[in-house]
């Protein structure tokens, strides 16, 4: 990280978390799901307003809190597997979708063709370009949505009547399959539902979803990146109020649309007939997530069309960008330098260029299990993948900060033996699938029966029993090692003595060699060059001082006492506005 990374103020930073994490897959997800369920899932994009803070990287900061190596690792890994399962696959399949209910194209040409686009700006830019190009396409995503919303809403002759024309729509070819699989839900205008009953019970929602958010908006790589980039503590906090306050718009910009695309297109959205299914969107387990692109499609006049066609791709690049220079990040620091301490950074810049092509691989093998995963619905099938691998990291993270007396060994065994009751669940819902209404799942019950929300709180209790447990009976870590890494510490002044040092030594040697004139390369090797984002010229080596500078940047909390309390009032108004919706619409 140079100079220039330490500069960003709070707009583009929070603008840019909004872009990276409100991708094509929330805009086809979520509004998927509210046409075959109703708002509750809208609760999901509220629920952030409880969930920001200031952390750094959460692999960095556990070797540091526990050191060893083990760790790091796990979480590194976990990541990058939760980048294929639940990001990348779904991005791509989601924003060809869009694609091919605009321009015809088989959804693996459009696939192919928004990597490629991608690629223009990803493998050639670094951080900070992504940052401002997030900052444009978060403008173009929400005056788009706005504009949709108005002619969705205009189509329907207003909220009320919206409200009622909503629980009438049904298809017309339903055979002999049972009313409960077409007929919307009687608690759809209702995000607070039944605790036994409801397809997203309220206990779930308000504390399972939580457990998901805290693993997410404090831990995730990609949001992380973005609040180290900030120039102070008040930025970054400002940065992530914003993007709480953009956070409450999905509600009325993609929750609504896809409920009102169910009106208007009830035989093709709301279908329930597999081969009806089948015929609409090349699955048979339905069709709720063409919602939003029928409805842009459809609906709206050519010049907009296009527009809303821009919002998606910037949505899906935004979010595609932002995740291969966090993979990059992750497989090179954590994993590529424990196989090669020495590597130089040139070495590292090509491993993770060439990581990342092995990834994009593996997700689009992917994508025909997201496909047809959680009955069809995208936005399901990403929070349930969620709800079985994070909450372990959750309770790890939540107890490092607040209990010193957690250690290394209680962290590995609570994460490791986590992970497995996470993964039991996964694989046999993989094995069985989920199903849909009109077949349903052979999975037993005792395995699959349990929301995936609730499961997830499970999790979170079992894991954070097994953490303290085991820790108890450890050797703790002394305090000297804890200084400003956990909540009791976290005034200490004193010099703080790392568990172990940063194993990664950078090579030097280059810079010892005469300098001598190069010859003007090819355009091969210039391509290839540019593929791998080496630069030309060599950046400029850091003084001891100005490295001395850069580590106290990184490490300064301080804040000016009016911006301070104007960010913390703001993120009181936010809490407050979030509260008043979920009761609005509870």
């Amino acid at each position: 990280m140079d100079f220039v990374m330490l500069s960003m103020v709070w707009w583009p930073i929070g603008a840019s978390l909004f872009a990276s994490n409100i991708g094509s897959g929330h805009f086809v997800g979520i509004a998927g799901t509210a046409a075959a369920a109703g708002i509750a899932t809208g609760g999901f994009e509220w629920n952030v307003s409880n969930c920001t803070t200031n952390v750094i990287t959460m692999p960095e900061y556990l070797k540091k809190r526990f050191g060893g190596q083990r760790i790091r690792i796990y979480l590194s890994v976990l990541s990058l597997f939760l980048y294929v399962f639940t990001k990348i696959s779904a991005d791509m399949f989601s924003g060809a979708i869009f694609i091919n209910q605009a321009l015809g194209l088989n959804i693996y040409v459009a696939v192919i063709a928004l990597l490629a686009i991608t690629a223009l700006y990803t493998v050639t830019g670094g951080l900070a370009a992504v940052i401002y190009t997030d900052t444009l396409q978060t403008i173009i995503m929400v005056i788009g949505s706005f504009i949709l919303m108005g002619f969705a809403f205009t189509e329907v002759g207003g909220y009320e009547n919206f409200q009622r024309l909503y629980m009438a729509a049904v298809p017309s070819i339903v055979g002999n399959i049972s009313s409960k699989c077409y007929e919307p839900r009687a608690d759809s205008f209702h995000i607070f539902r039944d605790a036994i009953t409801g397809d997203l019970p309220w206990p779930g929602l308000v504390f399972g979803l939580t457990i998901q958010a805290t693993w997410y908006w404090c831990t995730d790589q990609v949001i992380v990146q973005r609040c180290l980039s900030a120039k102070n503590l008040s930025h970054v906090k400002g940065g992530c109020i914003l993007c709480g306050y953009l956070k409450l718009f999905p509600m009325f910009l993609m929750v609504f649309p896809g409920m009102i695309s169910r009106i208007l297109y009830p035989d093709v959205v709301a279908c329930v007939d597999p081969e009806e299914c089948k015929m609409h969107c090349g699955t048979s387990v339905g069709c709720t997530n063409i919602a939003y692109p029928k409805l842009v499609v459809d609906l709206m006049p050519n010049g907009l069309r296009g527009l809303m066609l821009s919002v998606m791709l910037a949505s899906l690049m935004s979010s595609l960008t932002s995740i291969f220079n966090s993979a990059s990040t992750l497989f090179t620091m954590d994993i590529y330098t424990k196989i090669r301490p020495h590597a130089r950074e040139k070495e590292l810049m090509i491993a993770g260029r060439v990581f990342i092509l092995a990834l994009i691989g593996v997700s689009i093998a992917w994508i025909p299990v997201v496909q047809t995963a959680q009955s069809g619905q995208l936005f399901d099938y990403i929070q349930s993948i969620t709800s079985y691998l994070t909450p372990p990291v959750a309770a790890v993270f939540m107890l490092a900060i607040f209990c010193k007396r957690v250690n290394e060994s209680g962290a590995f065994y609570g994460l490791t033996i986590g992970l497995l009751i996470g993964l039991s669940r996964m694989i046999t819902e993989f094995i069985y699938g989920t199903g849909s209404c009109v077949t349903p799942s052979n999975c037993p019950t005792i395995i699959c029966g349990v929301h995936y929300l609730y499961f997830g709180i499970i999790l979170f209790v079992v894991s954070c029993i097994i953490i303290l447990g085991v820790s108890l009976m450890t050797k703790p870590i002394d305090d000297k090692h804890l200084f400003r890494l956990c909540w009791s510490l976290r005034n200490r002044t004193e010099e703080r003595i790392d568990i172990e040092p940063d194993d990664w030594v950078k090579d030097d040697s280059d810079d010892m060699e005469i300098e001598e004139p190069e010859e003007e390369p090819g355009f091969c090797k210039k391509a290839a060059m540019c593929f791998c984002g080496l630069e030309q010229k060599k950046a400029p080596k850091l003084t001891p001082e100005e490295e001395e500078e850069l580590k106290k940047q990184l490490t300064d909390t301080t804040e000016v006492p009016l911006w301070r309390n104007i960010v913390n009032a703001n993120a009181i108004i936010l809490l407050c506005v979030a509260v008043f919706f979920h009761g609005y619409f509870g």
